[in-house]
């Protein structure tokens, strides 16, 4: 039974304790200051690159917030980098099993996330998604009805997984005057699609197909999603964060009226240039000058993505070296928790050869730790190779 709330008494029980005319209020304490290096090392505990866990893929892809996923298969390195004895089967089991998926969220991008924040993220997310394909695809759709493009796109897509060509070549004799390209990226818009297996299999090559969410997982989006909630994965993942960088990581605007309304629940600091940061009061914030081994991130992985500044990770002036004109974003080094360069792997005939490309002249001993580690990642990477390599560029 709901409690009526105990209203304070308005008797005086005791006097009032008298204060001299020289007795002065305390000042509000204020908030600790968080180095750079210090940001640098709480994100590197959230992403689990301080040190390999012993979590499943699953449990991993949950408390990282998702996994970027523009291509199928850095996700598979970004755990092989986090994770003790990581096997590239048990993500592709997942999926198969249908307790992962790749579908558009943050930043209307497509993201690697387990079936549950699927569902509750994906709602959450629907403006994001909807203004992103309207300015890439609005002004090509010819003005047809939004409700009947979802409803002609989601049977279609119920009927059969479909690629994009496909969708648009069955979309575009019923809408006649739109651009049936601009038509199925509305449909992904309007309908929540799910990319199928094999797409986003190690060494397994297919096109992108999709259905619908309530197909592939036998369930309805959530009902009531939480944005409070979405919000506090968030810092879990990637915190101490500014509101801005809430903004960046998820697309979602006016989340100052949030972060203001978890504020009792949460822990408050300063950065360095005085923005307020805010956190989980119990999540990881380790010293400044905690050692962080060498670590090799693949392309689009979320470290370099989710925050306004990212400073923390990677300087301004190596910025336009890991995101390129054209769009992409390069595998990275870490040394010392902070990205130092690129890397890719090559292959030739029977050879792979694990290319890194250092920004500046590294010190004997991090060279040699990045050899290290590059050999079991070609190895782990490219087993089927005969003859394998890890060279450098410079530096």
């Amino acid at each position: 039974m709901r409690q009526t709330p105990i209203q304070p008494s308005t008797e005086r029980l005791m006097p009032a304790r008298k204060t001299t005319g020289d007795a002065k209020p305390l000042k509000p304490r204020a908030p600790e200051v968080l180095t750079r290096r210090a940001l640098n090392r709480a994100l590197l505990a959230r992403q689990m690159l301080l040190r390999r866990h012993a979590l499943t893929a699953e449990e991993a892809i949950g408390r990282l917030g998702g996994m970027q996923s523009q291509a199928p298969n850095p996700p598979y390195i970004g755990l092989w980098s986090r994770l003790e004895g990581f096997r590239a089967d048990a993500l592709a089991g997942l999926m198969y099993e249908r307790k992962v998926v790749r579908i558009a969220l943050m930043r209307a991008t497509i993201h690697l996330v387990t079936a549950r924040d699927c569902l509750a993220w994906r709602p959450l997310l629907q403006p994001v998604i909807e203004r992103g394909m309207r300015s890439s695809h609005g002004k090509r759709l010819g003005g047809a009805d939004p409700a009947a493009l979802a409803a002609v796109g989601r049977e279609l897509v119920k009927e059969a997984p479909r690629t994009w060509e496909e969708l648009a070549d069955a979309l575009g004799p019923r809408f006649p005057g739109a651009d049936p390209a601009a038509l199925a990226q509305a449909v992904r818009a309007w309908v929540p699609l799910v990319q199928v297996p094999p797409r986003g299999i190690w060494g397994e090559p297919g096109a992108a197909r999709h259905t619908t969410t309530d197909v592939w997982l036998g369930r309805p989006l959530d009902a009531d999603p939480s944005v409070d909630e979405l919000v506090m994965r968030y810092l879990a993942a990637f915190g101490p964060v500014t509101v801005r960088d809430v903004q960046t990581w998820s697309g979602l605007t006016r989340l100052r009226e949030v972060l203001d309304r978890l504020r009792p629940r949460l822990a408050t600091f300063r950065d360095e240039g005085g923005a307020e940061l805010f956190d989980l009061p119990d999540a990881p914030r380790p010293d400044a000058d905690t050692p962080a081994p060498v670590r090799f991130l693949p392309e689009w992985d979320n470290m370099l993505l989710s925050h306004a500044d990212r400073a923390r990770i990677v300087a301004d002036e190596h910025r336009a070296s890991v995101f390129t004109i054209n769009g992409q974003i390069l595998g990275t080094i870490l040394v010392d928790g902070f990205v130092t360069g690129t890397w890719k792997i090559t292959r030739h005939r029977s050879a792979a050869t694990l290319v890194i490309t250092p920004f500046a002249l590294l010190p004997s001993a991090k060279k040699t730790a990045l050899e290290e580690e590059g050999a079991r990642l070609l190895d782990w990477a490219a087993p089927e190779e005969s003859e394998g390599a890890v060279r450098f560029l410079s530096g």
